[in-house]
C-alpha cells in the first residue's frame, strides 16, 4: 500500500465496527467493578475506615454482581476475636477476663449464680411503627443478674404494623415476632422480678417509659448519670458502647445490637465502680422501702434491748385531762363583768408569759376573775 493511502486511513475516524470489536475484546468498566479483587479491598476498606482497633475482623464477604435497592449487606463483625480473655488483670476487686466474658456470653454458670439476687440490669430494643416508621414501639425486653445470666428475654407482640423493624440497630426481624408475648404479660413479669430488686441500666428512664413502669429512686442506678456524676468520662451523657470500650477495651453495637449483650455491658460497667457508686445508698430490706420505714419507726419508739417497763421510764406522767404534771397549757379563761351583772363576752387568752391583760370591754370597767 502506497505510504500516503496508509497514513490517510491511520488518520481516518474510527469506524462504528470497530468500536463494536473493541466492546466485546475489552473488559466492562462494569465487570472490572464487580471483580472479587476489587470487592475485597473495598470491604478491607470499609473495616479499617468504620470501626478502628484490635477488636475488628475483616471478613470476605460474598457480594452479589447485583442486588435490589436498599438491600444491606452486613460486611463488619463484632466478634472481639482479639480480644484478652484471659488476662489477670483486675481492677476495683473485679476482674478484667470475667466481665468481658460476662458481656460476650462466654460464661458457664451455676445454679446459685442463676439466681436473680439484689441486682438486675434491664435493657430494651425498638422498633418503628407509624408514618414511614418514626414512631417506636417495644420490641424486646432483656433482664440479667449481677453475673449476667439472663432471667428474661422476650419478644414482645405488636399491635401495630411494623414499618422498620430497624434490625441493623435493633437485631430484630419479622420472623422474631412469631414467638412474640402480648405486652401486658411481659409487662407483668419484669415489674415482679424487679420488686424489691435494685435495677441497673443505661439510661434507664427511657426503658422504664416503653413498659409503662416505674422504679424507686434509691432502688435505681443509672450507669449514664453515676459515670457523668463520678467523672468517668468528659461527657455528661455518654454513651454505653464509649463507656464499654474505655473501661473494658471491648467493642458493642458495631453492628446488630442485643438487648442481652447491652444489658450484660450495663452491669459490667456497673460492677467495675459498684463500691465507689454504692457510698451512702442503703442496701434494699426485705419487704420494700415501706416496711423499712414501718420497721424504722418502731425501733426509734422502742428502746433497743430494754424491756417494755423501761419505756416509760423518766418520762413526764400524763393525766386523763390532758397535759403533763409541771408544764402549763398556756390557756386560760378570763371572765369579764360588767356593773350591771351582766355576764358575757367569753374570751379564751394566751397567759404562758404570766402577765395579766387588761379589759377589752371597750372602756367599761370591770373585773378579771383568772378561773383556770
Amino acid at each position: 500500500m502506497p505510504k500516503k493511502i496508509e497514513q490517510s486511513v491511520k488518520n481516518a475516524p474510527a469506524s462504528s465496527n470497530w468500536f463494536a470489536l473493541q466492546k466485546k475484546l475489552a473488559p466492562s468498566t462494569k465487570s472490572r467493578r464487580n471483580s472479587p479483587e476489587r470487592k475485597r479491598r473495598k470491604v478491607d476498606h470499609t473495616e479499617a475506615s468504620s470501626v478502628p482497633g484490635p477488636s475488628s475482623t475483616t471478613v470476605d464477604v460474598e457480594v452479589p454482581a447485583s442486588f435490589p435497592r436498599g438491600h444491606h449487606v452486613p460486611v463488619l463483625t463484632t466478634s472481639n476475636e482479639e480480644l484478652d480473655f484471659e488476662t489477670h488483670e483486675s481492677r476495683n476487686g473485679e476482674s478484667i477476663a470475667t466481665l468481658r466474658k460476662m458481656i460476650f456470653g462466654k460464661l458457664e454458670y451455676t445454679s446459685n449464680h442463676e439466681a436473680p439476687g439484689k441486682y438486675l440490669a434491664l435493657d430494651c430494643e425498638m422498633v418503628g411503627i407509624g408514618l414511614d416508621g418514626e414512631e417506636s414501639s417495644l420490641a424486646r425486653v432483656s433482664l440479667v443478674n449481677y453475673y449476667g445470666a439472663v432471667l428474661l428475654d422476650e419478644f414482645v407482640k405488636q399491635k401495630e404494623r411494623v414499618v422498620d423493624y430497624r434490625t441493623q440497630w435493633s437485631g430484630i426481624r419479622a420472623t422474631d415476632m412469631i414467638k412474640a408475648k402480648p405486652f401486658g404479660d411481659v409487662q407483668k413479669n419484669v415489674a415482679e422480678l424487679l420488686k424489691d430488686r435494685i435495677l441497673v441500666g443505661h439510661a434507664v428512664h427511657n426503658d422504664l417509659k416503653v413498659l409503662l413502669l416505674s422504679h424507686p429512686g434509691p432502688m435505681t442506678r443509672d450507669t449514664q448519670q453515676l459515670a457523668a456524676k463520678h467523672k468517668v468520662t468528659k461527657s455528661n451523657r455518654p454513651a454505653l458502647r464509649n463507656l464499654v470500650k474505655q473501661e473494658l477495651n471491648a467493642t458493642i453495637q458495631g453492628g446488630e445490637h442485643s438487648s442481652v449483650t447491652d444489658a450484660r455491658a450495663t452491669m459490667a460497667v456497673f460492677r467495675l465502680h459498684r463500691k465507689e457508686w454504692e457510698k451512702g445508698n442503703r442496701p434494699p430490706t426485705p419487704g420494700g422501702w415501706a416496711s423499712a420505714r414501718k420497721r424504722k419507726g418502731r425501733e426509734e419508739d422502742e428502746a433497743e434491748g430494754q424491756p417494755a417497763e423501761s419505756k416509760t421510764k423518766g418520762r413526764p406522767k400524763e393525766f386523763p385531762g390532758g397535759g403533763k404534771r409541771g408544764i402549763s397549757s398556756g390557756l386560760s379563761t378570763i371572765e369579764k363583768r360588767t356593773k350591771g351583772g351582766d355576764k358575757s363576752h367569753l374570751k379564751q387568752l394566751s397567759s404562758a408569759d404570766g402577765q395579766w391583760w387588761k379589759n377589752l370591754g371597750g372602756g367599761a370597767k370591770g373585773s378579771l376573775k383568772w378561773s383556770g
